[in-house]
């Protein structure tokens, strides 16, 4: 029934009958269906019909159909679902350690190309199923530091919501093409001060926002169901993969290793810790050591926000907080996307050419995952047996602009020399500076930081602000999420 569709917000049951009704008619008018989480966690269950008609849809066209392509089970070649997410496991010759590490690929997600679009999807679904959100009344605003918005927007216009983006200006320039293309009006792009490290500007810039009534902040630094899509989709897709690579053999996933940025990615570790008994790691940058020992700076791992402590990262559940210098990640950057890169790693490392071709699928993010899984491989002493999952949030293509500004730097001087420095300093060199393993005083202390971001600044009620301590609070974000989708089939079917 109807009356049953509803939002719990702040404590609060909301819901609008009639905006559910007339969004279901638009919905339906546009040829739209929703799809649940349980079919995002498994798209062989997805409808024949839907798979039959999605093979000749391009996957970033702006086809309500590409609604059943957000999951990680798109795969390489484009052809039809994985049975489990594309992944790559990293040779030994490449990360210099016994341990696999499982970089889970984010690339193959439709409309951005990069795995923020779940998260998009996620945060929007429960206004559309409670009717807080009014097609013909409200806008979307999508606040983030590069995909996210990107994702929103997608989602947005895919289904026919009005949407504005928010990201600052110094981020790459292959962001702000892509929603030139995707948006209504290009005044629907609005460039705050700064670059990765600059986020309370966008929070400014809400803030100035939301005295419009009409306008509806998405903030994916505060929106539980960004954390809950991840435990409930991004979790145990990563599972699979992980049993794929197991196989009958003895390996153990000891680790689960993602970049803060939103923290929404990280959730998925509250899964993998449930199920697998794995360890969460978050990465940050050293140039801006936020939650390493309260922090602050500049850098340019585009993707991975700092200084502060987004609202949904479940602090008291993280167990390593590892620092990697965005010089690392610019540095191997071009190793792994040129033509000189590819031919040392070839020619002097003897890696395999199939995995060459494959590391473009690798952004900034990804490459300082993959590092923070070597220190934490080396600090662990982990071996053969012992398996670190990760992820691939986007791919280099995204950061092209980025690549040539790196490459100019070595002033026409780039060879196979250049590369073997770049590969022993960034690669083989690392070490296990710059990692903390957390006990409860460091989990108290980064817990405690994130006051000063949402309840002084933002004006979060501090009980609710507490209430975060307890991992009973996640696990009730995690059930109403998965809750959907049963309200899901409802709207599908009015």
């Amino acid at each position: 029934m109807i009356n049953e569709i509803f939002l719990i917000m702040k404590g609060k049951m909301i819901m609008n009958e009639s905006v559910i009704m007339k969004t279901s008619k638009y919905f339906k008018e546009r040829g739209i269906l929703l799809p649940t989480l349980r079919e995002l966690c498994n798209p062989e269950e997805i409808d024949s019909q839907i798979k039959s008609e999605l093979d000749s849809v391009e996957k970033n066209s702006m086809n309500p159909l590409n609604l059943f392509r957000v999951h990680w089970f798109n795969s390489r070649d484009k052809s039809a679902f994985s049975e489990v997410p594309e992944h790559i496991v990293l040779p030994s010759d490449l990360t210099g350690i016994d341990a696999k590490i499982i970089v889970n690929i984010g690339r193959f997600f439709p409309l951005i190309d990069a795995h923020k679009v779940l998260a998009a999807y996620g945060c929007l679904l429960p206004r559309i199923l409670s009717g807080t959100f009014d097609y013909e009344f409200n806008k979307a605003i999508w606040p983030s530091t590069g995909n996210y918005c990107r994702g929103g927007i997608a989602i947005s216009r895919i289904l026919g919501l009005k949407s504005l983006a928010i990201l600052p200006e110094g981020m790459s320039k292959e962001r702000f093409s892509w929603l030139e293309k995707w948006v209504e009006d290009k005044s629907d792009i609005i460039k705050t001060a700064g670059t990765e490290s600059n986020v309370k500007e966008i929070y400014d810039a809400c803030n100035e926002l939301r005295k419009n009534e009409r306008n509806d902040i998405i903030n994916q630094f505060d929106e539980y169901y960004n954390y809950a899509i991840h435990r409930a989709v991004s979790g145990p897709s990563f599972e699979k993969s992980f049993l794929k690579v197991k196989g009958q053999s003895k390996l153990r996933a000891r680790l689960f290793v993602s970049a803060s940025g939103s923290s929404g990615t990280l959730a998925a570790g509250d899964y993998l810790k449930e199920k697998l008994n794995t360890k969460i790691a978050v990465v940050e940058a050293t140039e801006c050591p936020t939650l390493l020992n309260n922090g602050y700076g500049e850098h340019n791992i585009q993707g991975i926000g700092d200084k502060h402590v987004p609202l949904i990262h479940n602090v008291m559940n993280t167990d390593f907080v590892v620092g990697i210098s965005d010089d690392s990640t610019d540095n191997l950057n071009i190793i792994f996307n040129t033509e000189i890169g590819h031919k040392f790693l070839e020619n002097r490392k003897g890696l395999n050419p199939d995995l060459i071709k494959k590391l473009p699928e690798f952004g900034f993010s990804t490459i300082a995952n993959i590092l923070a899984s070597i220190k934490l491989a080396k600090y662990l002493k982990l071996g053969p047996e012992d398996a670190v999952i990760t992820v691939a949030t986007d791919g280099a293509d995204l950061y092209l602009s980025e690549l040539n500004k790196a490459v100019k730097g070595f002033n026409g001087i780039y060879d196979e020399t250049s590369c073997a420095e770049l590969f022993g300093q960034h690669l083989k060199g690392v070490s296990t500076d710059n990692l903390l393993e957390l006990s409860q005083m460091d989990r108290d202390r980064i817990f405690n930081l994130g006051y000063y971001t949402w309840v002084e600044q933002q004006g979060v009620q501090l009980d609710d602000f507490e209430a975060r301590r307890t991992q009973d609070f996640w696990d009730k974000h995690y059930t109403d999420m998965l809750s959907l989708d049963s309200k899901i089939n409802q709207f599908n079917s009015i």
